[in-house]
């Protein structure tokens, strides 16, 4: 991964980008895995912990109803924590993760592994949002690895979603 990282770091300062993270499952180990990298300050900016729903409601503006509505491990939720992520910061891209990564999943019925995901890019004036669920076996810290790598790995090919869109 820390050639990934290295690459990435190269990606965000080619392309201007500053990052913020949203993280509920992750608790912080997608910010704390990108701080490893030297000279991270130039592009990230800042990262949210907001496992609670009242922390999601007052730190990032998800709505109740959202979290009503879907569920705390949904992509809707993921997305709104993205968003209020890049409203509150002053980053350009924002990446969020949120989900059940065990040991049960208490009285939900959303599997333990269950990840949902969202990355947000406010580009040239716009703001666009990508999101997936996916699902990573093992036990509750091999979950929240693998949920962190994915996240990160991901930021380039929406990145790379977002420039194909706008040039449509």
């Amino acid at each position: 991964m820390n050639n990934n990282l290295e690459i990435l770091f190269q990606y965000f300062a080619d392309n201007k980008l500053k990052l913020v993270t949203a993280e509920s499952c992750t608790a912080g180990m997608i910010a704390s895995t990108l701080a490893d990298i030297p000279g991270c300050g130039s592009w990230l900016d800042c990262a949210f912990v907001t496992y609670s729903a009242d922390a999601k409601i007052s730190c990032l503006g998800v709505r109740k109803e959202t979290i009503d509505t879907f569920n705390l491990t949904s992509e809707e939720v993921a997305r709104e924590m993205a968003e209020g992520a890049l409203r509150v910061s002053r980053a350009n891209v924002a990446l969020s993760t949120t989900g059940l990564a065990g040991p049960s999943s208490g009285d939900s019925d959303i599997p333990v592994g269950t990840v949902c995901f969202a990355w947000s890019f406010d580009h040239e004036a716009r703001k666009q949002t990508f999101s997936e669920t996916r699902h990573f076996d093992g036990d509750r810290n091999a979950v929240r690895e693998a949920a962190t790598h994915y996240a990160i790995g991901r930021v380039w090919h929406y990145h790379n979603e977002l420039a194909k869109l706008h040039s449509q």
